[in-house]
């Protein structure tokens, strides 16, 4: 179900979420077969020439295990609260927690300020998603005022 037709559909990147996937993919890609089909060293023994190999393609699960991570991010609405879930951090509001929620020109992506005067990023909803972007502001901001009264 669309944002447009439920209020409560989660909130998720659409552009960072794609790029984040391929980028993961072509890295695990990448990075295994130059593990694989890269040269030996001249002088690397054996064992040097097996970790290097093993170290190559670490790299590459790392860095897409990272990526993908990125592109898990999003934010849950519900009639309690809102779970945002950004890169690292996990975190389950109230409404009545969320004081506003700003949008500025040049910000990468919405930021609840939260009664207690802490500010926490919304990543989720980005800018990178243009008009969309601003229409999942909106609705955010729509459900803050409308749990608030």
């Amino acid at each position: 179900m669309s944002g447009a037709t439920d209020p409560y559909a989660p909130f998720r990147p659409v552009t960072g979420a794609r790029v984040a996937r391929v980028a993961g993919l072509a890295s695990v890609l990448v990075f295994g077969l130059v593990a694989v089909l890269g040269p030996t060293y001249a002088g690397a023994g054996p064992t040097m020439a097996l970790l290097n190999r093993i170290f190559i393609a670490g790299l590459g699960l790392a860095m897409g295990a990272f990526l993908w991570r990125y592109a898990l991010i999003r934010a849950i609405p519900s009639a309690a609260g809102l779970v945002v879930v950004n890169l690292v951090l996990r975190r389950e509001l109230e409404w009545s927690q969320v004081a506003s929620v700003t949008f500025t020109p040049g910000a990468p992506w919405v930021v609840l300020e939260l009664n207690d005067t802490e500010e926490l990023a919304v990543m989720a909803i980005q800018r990178a998603d243009g008009e969309r972007a601003k229409r999942e502001a909106s609705r955010l901001a729509a459900l803050v005022e409308h749990h608030q009264r």
